[in-house]
Formats: C-alpha cells, structure tokens, sequence
C-alpha cells in the first residue's frame, strides 16, 4: 500500500486533471481485464442455451415419429398448384412423403435416410438418387427444398447458435436465435435466424446467402391442437425479392407416434408405397 501511495503522490505532482483521468483510465482498464474471464463465460453459457432451445424445438415438431397429410398451394402471380403430401418421419434421420393427388401427380414419391435422398417417378418406374448438391434445391417446383420438407437435422449438425434477442409477444417469450455454419459445413445458407417461442414452438425461420442477404424465410401459423399438442397448421415459405411467390403447407391431419416400421424407410416402400 506504501508503494502505491507515493506513486499516486508522484502522479498528483506531476499533472493535476490529467493524472486524475489517467488514474481513471487504468482503473477502468483494470476492471475489464478482471471482467474478461467473466464475460467469456457468460458467452459460453448463452451459446449453450441457444443450442439447447433449438435442438428441444426440432425435437418438439418432429417428434420421435409421426405421420401426417398436408395440402402444399404453390401460388404464382399468375398461376396457383396445389397437391396434397401424405409423409412419414422418424426421428432426425428417416423421412418419406408422397403426393396422393392431384392425379396426374400421384405416385411421385420421396425417401431420406440419413444424408441419402431419393425420389421416385411412377410415370417412368425409376427411383433417382439426388446428390448432396441437389438437397437444397426446389420440391417439386415449390418454394420449399428437399431439406426443408425433409426437416433435416442439418440446422443442429452444422450450425452454431447464439441467442441474439428475445422479444414479448402475447405474455410469451419469444428467442431470436442466430445461427451461423460451422467451418466447411455442407451448407448453402450463410446464415440462419430461428424464431422460438418458449414453450419451444418454432415460428419463424430466415435464409440468408452466402453475404448475409436474405433470400426467403418461413412463417408458421394458426397454431392449434394437432396430434396431442399446439403445433402451427400452415406454414407459408416466401421469397424475400418477389412477395408474389409463396407456398402454403397447410396440414389437415398429424398424429405424433413412439415410432414406425422399418419397412417405411426403404427403397422398396418407396417404389411400391
């Protein structure tokens, strides 16, 4: 203490005001390196919370298995298609939907097991195998890709989350979850946004390209009672540029299972569905 307090005299000595502010700037100094360690820590726990939101999300609307029928508008300024998808899913890794009308659709059908996908066209009997390139590109002319109707678990293998807001709405919490790829991560999005609310029902989802530009996001709705729990009935996937294109899932029935035959999840069942 001796030390520092002939030091403090030889500054007051020396300058007055301007010590005073060099005294205050070393302080400050001081706090925030004794702060660091704190700060970091805080970090980490925020990043691991944002981890924990999403992965308890996908776990929320996939479910360990489900089956359900759904009804996809495809709207164009200046036309609108509209098919209905019968789909199965189990857990993270297995997914498998149909088109079961209108005719001249029926029968096109899609697998995903794992990283592997396929689709089947009964016009021509053949199941095609789509490369890794192919996961992120249109379903059946839709503003959904094959992933986002896959659900595919690649939001938590190849992304890093960090909470960025959390907003009010209605008495609920409502996190904004930024998440951005992991280095050399199989992706195309540069980044994403998730929209979570507290009781872990996803409302919205952002796509941004490789300069951080928002290309479509994802709205989910009308949240209501659905196979035992509040689950939004239309989802609406709308590009950013153009708000003439949108397209509307709207489910008509889902029923969440313990899980489902093997069977399902197979070439076979997809030739013969």
């Amino acid at each position: 203490m001796k030390r520092i307090k002939n030091w403090i005299i030889i500054l007051e000595n020396a300058g007055g005001v301007l010590i005073f502010k060099n005294y205050r700037i070393l302080c400050i100094g001081f706090a925030a390196v004794c702060l660091m360690p704190v700060l970091a820590l805080l970090q980490e726990v925020h990043a691991e919370d944002a981890e924990r939101i999403v992965r308890e999300a996908v776990n929320y609307y996939r479910g360990d298995a489900s089956t359900a029928v759904a009804e996809m508008t495809i709207h164009r300024p200046d036309w609108e298609r509209t098919m209905i998808i019968k789909a199965w899913t189990e857990g993270l890794k297995k997914s498998l939907f149909y088109i079961v009308a209108p005719p001249k659709d029926e029968g096109n059908g899609t697998l995903k097991r794992g990283t592997e996908m396929w689709t089947y066209n009964p016009k021509i009997h053949r199941v095609i195998k789509l490369p890794p390139s192919m996961m992120s590109q249109s379903w059946m002319g839709s503003d959904f890709s094959n992933n986002d109707l896959a659900k595919s678990d690649s939001i938590l293998d190849d992304y890093v989350h960090t909470v960025e807001e959390v907003l009010f709405e209605e008495g609920m919490k409502i996190y904004v979850i930024r998440s951005e790829p992991k280095p050399a991560a199989p992706v195309v999005w540069g980044m994403q946004k998730l929209h979570i609310r507290e009781d872990r029902i996803l409302l919205r989802e952002e796509f941004y390209d490789e300069d951080l530009k928002p290309v479509k996001y994802m709205d989910g709705s009308d949240i209501q009672m659905l196979g035992g729990k509040l689950f939004p009935r239309i989802w609406k996937m709308q590009k950013v540029e153009n708000t003439g294109e949108y397209t509307l899932l709207n489910y008509r029935e889902l029923a969440f299972h313990d899980d489902l035959p093997d069977r399902l999840f197979t070439l076979s069942a997809l030739r013969n569905r």
